[in-house]
């Protein structure tokens, strides 16, 4: 069962020429179309099957800088401006509010994490968090039984956006801007002349350009590999239900049974961070020395094995003619069903953590595959190898909450202007230049 979200027109007519092309209709694409657009450039953006269609509709809509790896600290903090901005400039709800996060714990050592993260990033950085003692603590848990809780933190500026609403209504006001959506529009390939992007081939012809930026998520190495590009990439498959309203709870709850957040509708969406499935895929075992490293270190955390997405989906084998179907076209959504024991074990763990509301039920259940880099750090960052092309994938689970960040960077980078955050830690080269791969936060 795939997530509601909300549809949007696509534009009728696939422009000839176009300043940029966007292939990605996700968070992060349509940001980067919106921000390309409100620079006054003409803009294409591309999605296989609808927008926000995969991963930026099945995520928690967590938007945030607590516990931050410290290389996404500046991208996250623009981008809880940027949800600010963007809510009054389009002028419709996107479903972002700054609720503040909460977390509880009793676990001596995790909150030990949570206080030297503050006072090593966070006050450095200008966040707003506070630690809970365990009095406090108790009271954002209260009706979580008898439970003693050691402590906790409270990131006051944080927030959520809603995935069912976030992505389609940017797309939009890219749309008002000038940009074009074209939906049900797969983009097969570049056109490339002199070691320059000149257009993109989709399935419904060429629209030339000097500027592409492939915000393709879980289908980004693909695209590249199609081009002699090797963007180490691998997806978990994870599982994540949502429950009817519920009253009395936290807006945002982090806790070490589960992960609650809630939806506009009063239900909530429960969630593990960190878990999820691995499945034995040729791109997988193409990369999977750059991998272990984050293997190991969370090696209880994901589960490994094998299934279709071996012979079919994004990190299968095959090539493809630009002027024949693609990958992109035979599988448009990327929809893999919950694992229905992962549903059941989150269940049993939000009642564990509120006995209270054991008669709790599920309203829906849907699975994600989310793509992530070898140090849990995405790329923005231009390709060296094609003059015209940058890269905005391997999100690891951040994608959502950074992606109008993201999008402004990435804008940035084909426009050529000052970026608002440093692009170093994104940079693509990254993989082959020697550098060290550090393994950055959940």
């Amino acid at each position: 069962m795939s997530p509601s979200i909300l549809r949007i027109r696509s534009d009728d007519k696939l422009p000839d020429r176009a300043d940029a092309v966007v292939i990605g209709g996700g968070i992060v694409g349509v940001s980067t179309a919106y921000f390309l657009a409100k620079r006054g450039l003409s803009v294409a953006l591309l999605e296989k099957g609808y927008i926000g269609g995969e991963q930026s509709s099945r995520n928690w809509g967590w938007c945030r800088q607590q516990n931050r790896d410290v290389r996404e600290l500046p991208l996250s903090a623009l981008a809880l401006r940027l949800w600010d901005d963007m809510k009054r400039d389009i002028g419709r709800d996107l479903g972002f509010r700054r609720c503040g996060l909460y977390y509880a714990t009793d676990n001596a050592k995790q909150f030990a994490t949570w206080e030297e993260w503050g006072k090593k990033h966070g006050r450095p950085f200008g966040v707003r968090t506070r630690m809970l003692n365990a009095a406090e603590a108790a009271d954002v848990m209260k009706g979580s039984g008898s439970r003693k809780w050691l402590g906790g933190v409270h990131s006051m500026d944080d927030g959520t956006a809603d995935p069912a609403l976030a992505a389609p209504v940017i797309a939009q006001g890219a749309q008002a801007l000038g940009a074009t959506i074209h939906q049900d529009c797969a983009a097969r390939g570049l056109d490339i002349t002199n070691g320059a992007v000149s257009g993109v081939i989709t399935e419904r012809g060429v629209i030339k350009t000097g500027a592409v930026v492939c915000s393709g998520g879980a289908w980004a190495s693909a695209f590249c590999r199609r081009h002699g590009i090797s963007f180490p990439q691998a997806s978990v498959r994870a599982s994540v239900l949502r429950t009817h309203p519920i009253e009395g709870l936290a807006p945002a709850l982090s806790t070490p049974e589960c992960t609650l957040t809630r939806r506009l509708d009063g239900g909530y969406i429960v969630a593990i961070s960190g878990k999820g499935t691995l499945e034995f895929t040729p791109q997988g075992l193409r990369y999977a020395r750059e991998f272990m490293p984050m293997f190991m270190k969370r090696i209880k955390a994901v589960e490994f094995g094998i299934g279709r997405s071996f012979f079919r989906g994004p990190e299968a084998l095959g090539s493809w003619g630009f002027d024949e179907e693609s990958p992109f076209e035979r599988i448009r959504v990327l929809d893999p069903a919950p694992d229905q024991g992962a549903i059941r074990y989150l269940l049993d763990r939000f009642k564990r953590l509120y006995p209270a509301l054991k008669d709790v039920t599920v309203a829906g259940a849907w699975g994600a595959y989310i793509d992530s880099t070898p140090d849990a750090v995405p790329v923005i960052s231009p390709v060296d190898q094609i003059k015209g092309f940058v890269l905005a994938a391997g999100f690891s689970g951040h994608g959502f909450g950074t992606g109008p960040g993201s999008g402004h960077l990435a804008a940035s980078l084909v426009t050529g202007e000052q970026p608002a955050v440093d692009p170093t830690p994104f940079r693509f080269s990254r993989f082959g230049d020697g550098s060290k791969v550090t393994v950055g936060a959940i």
